[in-house]
């Protein structure tokens, strides 16, 4: 089987789940009456990469919809620059925390490639979630696994290597890239080595001298700052997860 074949069955042999949130199933067949409603005074805007879409600490005017590229979320860490804390692909909402908890934005979002994304205001929101036994259903479901999510991620950085966690994030990004490749083509991840030192949580010298390290054991090629995973199962002996 080839390594391509092999990666689209990677949920048989590595627990992707566990690091991925799933609110791409949020907006999905709702019922066609609470969708109305809700899209009502929905706009779009396309943000450039690296454009600020909210910041933490701004009160949540409405949520968002990422409908096509990536946004990084991320704290701003005194002496420490960024920590990201999530990659969000095309189909997730983001900034629906701050609303239903009435809190300002705890994190920050941005665009990491040019991203065309959809702004639904909180009233509507908010009035479509009371009415919608659907919306609220997948709402607790979903923020349940992000909690799991969240509490997986804590324990990564506190007990496993720079190189595990790197290793680690390489197979998740690999799964958001290959939604935007066809069949049998390479997935090409497209980050720059200071977000991916950021989302890892380490130094980009960190990130540059284990890029060599798998590159020279043929896990990976780069093209420029595009990175190509060749052998994702030896990547996830790296990342010690079973």
């Amino acid at each position: 089987m080839s390594i391509f074949g092999f990666v689209m069955s990677i949920r048989e042999i590595f627990p992707i789940d566990k690091w991925d949130f799933k609110s791409q199933s949020i907006l999905s067949n709702l019922p066609a009456e609470d969708y109305a409603m809700l899209t009502a005074h929905q706009s779009e805007q396309k943000y450039a990469k690296g454009e600020i879409i909210f910041r933490e600490g701004a009160y949540p005017p409405g949520i968002f919809y990422v409908k096509s590229g990536k946004v990084k979320k991320y704290k701003v860490v005194a002496g420490s620059g960024e920590q990201i804390i999530y990659v969000a692909n095309a189909g997730e909402l983001i900034g629906y925390h701050a609303v239903l908890s009435e809190e300002r934005f705890p994190d920050s979002a941005a665009a990491l490639e040019e991203s065309l994304i959809v702004f639904i205001p909180r009233e509507d929101f908010l009035v479509v979630l009371r009415q919608s036994s659907v919306l609220n259903a997948r709402l607790l479901k979903i923020l349940s696994h992000e909690f799991t999510v969240l509490v997986n991620g804590m324990a990564l950085f506190s007990q496993r290597s720079v190189r595990e966690r790197f290793a680690l994030q390489l197979i998740v990004l690999r799964e958001k890239y290959k939604l935007n490749t066809s069949p049998g083509m390479p997935v090409e991840i497209n980050l720059s080595r200071e977000d991916l030192a950021n989302l890892v949580g380490t130094g980009r010298e960190n990130i540059v001298r284990i890029l060599s390290e798998f590159k020279e054991q043929g896990i990976l090629e780069t093209k420029g700052r595009k990175i190509v995973v060749r052998d994702v199962k030896r990547l996830i002996e790296i990342a010690n997860f079973r």
